[in-house]
């Protein structure tokens, strides 16, 4: 399978901090692949550098066999990398549906924010944005579509999270790095969030989701990285990883393996 993401030898130095630490790997089209370690092991830094977010101190990052290693970050987003954080970032004040049409706002060259400054030439193009984003939420989320004229800001938790995922797909990219999406969400919302990014794969998306909940990890990815000390120790299916030893030392715990068994 061709690989859309290739990562070789990567690092991150902070001082005399070593955050990641020579790590290769490839990313399959359209495949989902999870980023699992401990806290402090390097899985936020990773995806940092992957897009543009932070210069890498060694190494490369291949994109669809192009080099993005010290690009701007918006940059690395027009040609199909898109991604979400650990902490929410939403337009609180606007919409479900303007949140999602701001998020293409860089794709489409500024021209919702022209649009909301009453720009004549650009009103005309307002709806257009507004039926291209409805029928991106209605691709992922049909909670959301129920929401469209909702204020971001009043959305319960897991909503809040699942917009930033819509808002993120609205660059169209074709590699998508989700950061711990699943923070703070119930087992049935969990579910539901299997079931969106399950979904996004089979429409041709490449998923990389970096996550704590097992739950998501196993529910969805096809194969696990696994980092400690910013080193990579593992990369394999979740079944298989989750029964190394060093994996079990490292991250999940005896009783996580004991339980599995």
């Amino acid at each position: 399978m061709t690989s859309i993401l290739s990562v070789r030898n990567l690092a991150k130095h902070f001082d005399g901090l070593v955050a990641v630490d020579d790590v290769s790997f490839d990313v399959p089209a359209g495949s989902i692949v999870g980023i699992i370690g401990p806290n402090g092991s390097g899985k936020t830094t990773l995806i940092n550098m992957i897009t543009g977010v932070y210069v890498p101190s060694a190494g490369d990052i291949l994109f669809d066999g192009q080099s993005v290693a010290g690009r701007k970050s918006f940059e690395i987003a027009r040609i199909g990398i898109a991604r979400t954080f650990q902490n929410i970032r939403l337009f609180d004040e606007l919409s479900v549906l303007e949140n999602v049409m701001v998020g293409a706002d860089a794709a489409r060259g500024g021209a919702y924010f022209s649009a909301l400054l009453g720009l004549g030439a650009e009103l005309r193009r307002e709806a257009d944005a507004a039926r291209d984003a409805m029928a991106l939420l209605a691709a992922f989320s049909d909670d959301l579509v129920r929401r469209a004229d909702v204020q971001a800001g009043t959305l319960p938790y897991a909503d809040k999270r699942r917009l930033e995922i819509a808002r993120a797909l609205a660059l169209r990219p074709r590699l998508l790095l989700l950061d711990e999406p699943a923070a703070g969400m119930s087992p049935d919302e969990i579910r539901t969030l299997v079931r969106e990014i399950k979904g996004l794969a089979v429409g041709g998306l490449t998923v990389i989701l970096v996550e704590h909940k097992m739950r998501l990890i196993e529910g969805v990815t096809d194969s696990v990285i696994v980092l400690d000390h910013g080193k990579k120790i593992a990369d394999a299916p979740f079944d298989q990883v989750r029964r190394q030893k060093n994996v079990i030392e490292a991250y999940l715990g005896r009783s996580y393996a004991d339980a599995q068994s």
